[in-house]
Order: C-alpha cells, then structure tokens, then sequence
C-alpha cells in the first residue's frame, strides 16, 4: 500500500493510455499505446505511484454497464503489466448532469490521495483533454496535456507541459522529478 510518502502520476484513460474508440465498452476494443507499459515501468522504479481518473459518461448514458467497464479495466491492468495501477476513480454521470466528482472537479483525485496516503505536491496529472489539465491544476499537480486521443485539439489549456504521448511525459516527469529534489 503506497503510503504519504510516495507521489502519484494520475492518468486519464481513454485517449491517454489507451486508443480512444469513442465509449470503450469492451475488452478487445482496448489497445494500450505503444510504449505505455515501458514508460509506467519507469515511472515506478522513481518511485511513483499510477491512479486512474476517469469520466466514464457511458455508463449514465446507458451505453455499457459498470460491469463492462471492470471488464474494460481488467484487459487494460493486462495489457499494462508488469506495470501496475494502484487504483481507479471514474465518474459515470452524464454531462448534462454532472456529479460534483466528474472532472474537471479535483474530487477524484482528492478520493485517491486520501485512500492511498499519496503526496500530491509531488505529484502530477497526464491527460489528453483541457479538462484533464484543469482537474490536476485544481488538485495542485502539476499537469502534462499529451497528443494521443484529442490531445492535438488541445494544446492551448495552460498545460505544464505537452508531449506527444505518456513515453514522452514520463521523460519529462522524471526530468521534473529530479530537477525538484
């Protein structure tokens, strides 16, 4: 179990670590992308913690089921081994009506440092939407707005940094990491 002591990288799923396919509600439409596994790999020999923060509207809009949605979860927590997810957070409410933990609410993210004892000042956020962005700048992380999925539609959100996929924010979260030491 993480402890106080350890920092976070909170992802994004959908267009983040996986190819975005619009309401993934399925195991075999899970396609990790190039390179995730290796970086999260990296990322945790640092030290740091993964969290999953996730806005899953599917299943309000009656899309898919919280059941699917954990079968999604299993393929991706195989796809991403030996890497490992400490948690996931999701919201499923629709947009038109949002729930005061869907993102870009902080709430989540607040969930997860409580229940896992994580060290959000030295923690950061990667996502691939402005909302991403906005909901680790309100939990205080600092922010990394990738590419993949609607990330190249993005790139004005005031994001600490844009790299082109989570292989490319883990190398600067490590350049940060030491940098801050």
């Amino acid at each position: 179990m993480p402890t106080a002591d350890h920092p976070a990288v909170f992802f994004d799923r959908d267009g983040t670590l996986i190819h975005e396919v619009n309401y993934c509600s399925k195991p075999s439409q899970v396609r990790v992308i190039e390179g995730t596994p290796e970086a999260l790999v990296r990322l945790s020999h640092a030290g740091f913690v993964f969290v999953i923060i996730t806005n899953q509207s599917g299943i309000g809009r009656g899309y898919f089921t919280r059941d699917d949605f954990e079968r999604v979860q299993e393929e991706l927590r195989r796809q991403l081994r030996p890497a490992e997810i400490a948690a996931t957070y999701y919201d499923d409410s629709r947009p038109d009506h949002p729930s005061d933990r869907r993102k870009p609410s902080p709430r989540m993210v607040e969930e997860a440092a409580r229940d896992l004892g994580l060290d959000l000042t030295r923690s950061f956020f990667v996502g691939d939407k402005a909302s991403d962005v906005e909901c680790g700048k309100r939990a205080g992380l600092r922010t990394v707005l990738v590419e993949t999925g609607y990330g190249r539609d993005n790139l004005d959100c005031g994001a600490d940094a844009v790299a082109a996929d989570v292989s490319a924010a883990a190398d600067w979260i490590l350049q940060e990491a030491t940098c801050r030491k």
